[in-house]
């Protein structure tokens, strides 16, 4: 017999999909590798912020935006660490879905409009975690891994917020959105035709 999977009330909009009930059963399935797997995109998310700063070192306040969102994506990695720890589980290498790499092929080459896409590329990626990790706090049987899910969660949804205000920033409005729109579809593109992992973007 299926269960029906809990859904958030709020989905983040600029989303062109929402996640399949088989990637729900999936992750709740396989707890710790998806909390492994979180901690690695915590650091990999740390590491985008940090290499926008570098790429655009005198783009005006981007690295008094950037550098809290790394320190942040950062303690975040460490949390789940010790989350980990304390179940008697330790980071391990996975092999990663091709959901980033496939990602990142979209992003142009000439700028202004590599700033615009990856920008966007950043807070899509910040997006759909928010949405998952709010359908792992709302159906996880197990209480503190509601909790942290919980207390993770919300900053998903800012970082995308900051992601998308730096390009509404720089590009106008009109441009901003219409490339969202096309990248959100191309998003949705990949996560369908993904092989199943016990991932957090699969």
């Amino acid at each position: 017999m299926k269960v029906d999977n809990k859904r958030p009330a709020f989905q983040m909009k600029h989303l062109s999909s929402l996640t399949s009930d088989d990637w729900i059963e999936l992750a709740l399935s396989n707890p710790i590798e998806i909390l492994i797997d979180h901690a690695h995109c915590e650091r990999k998310a740390a590491g985008v912020a940090i290499q926008l700063m570098f790429r655009y070192p005198t783009e005006t306040n981007l690295a008094e935006v950037l550098s809290p969102i790394a320190r942040e994506e950062l303690e975040h990695f460490e949390k789940i660490l010790y989350f980990l720890k304390d179940l008697g589980h330790s980071l391990k290498a996975l092999g990663p879905p091709p959901y980033g790499s496939e990602l990142a092929k979209n992003v142009r080459k000439e700028e202004p409009y590599r700033m615009l896409d990856s920008f966007l590329i950043a807070g899509l990626i910040e997006a759909r975690s928010h949405e998952r990790l709010s359908i792992l706090a709302l159906n996880s049987d197990n209480k503190s891994f509601r909790v942290l899910y919980e207390s993770l969660l919300e900053s998903e949804a800012r970082h995308f917020g900051i992601y998308l205000k730096l390009a509404k920033n720089k590009f106008s409005k009109d441009e901003t959105c219409k490339r969202l729109e096309e990248l959100a579809k191309i998003e949705s593109e990949i996560l369908s035709e993904t092989y199943f992992l016990p991932r957090v973007h699969s």
